[in-house]
């Protein structure tokens, strides 16, 4: 079955950079458009970057634009995510997901803890 495990997350100062990782199995990794999503407290879950199965195309949302860069490795079914200039609003739990390039469900990890102090 679909599983996607993160990791990489952490304790970051403002200003600061980290890069939180996420390994799929269990499919065709490449054939799978992926996607990053965080969650704070009290927040709805918002689409923060995603990366279409070609690699073809990339979506940020406006907060993160010019700090985060998301990336896919479809040999080793990975996908990161570098944050730079990491700010205090950037602390969310972090999780991957994914659904086929066709559509259908879209699949969850557990997610990631990425806390920014001021």
């Amino acid at each position: 079955q679909v599983q996607l495990k993160e990791s990489g997350g952490g304790l970051v100062h403002t200003g600061e950079s980290l890069r939180v990782s996420c390994v799929g199995s269990g499919f065709s990794f490449s054939d799978w458009d992926m996607k990053w999503y965080r969650q704070s407290p009290g927040q709805e879950r918002e689409l923060v970057a995603a990366v279409t199965a070609a690699d073809r195309y990339t979506y940020y949302i406006d907060s993160v634009k010019g700090r985060f860069t998301v990336s896919r490795d479809n040999a080793k079914n990975t996908l990161d995510l570098q944050m730079t200039n990491l700010q205090p609003e950037d602390t969310a739990i972090y999780s991957c997901a994914t659904r086929h390039r066709i559509g259908g469900h879209e699949y969850h990890g557990q997610g990631i803890q990425v806390t920014v102090s001021s």
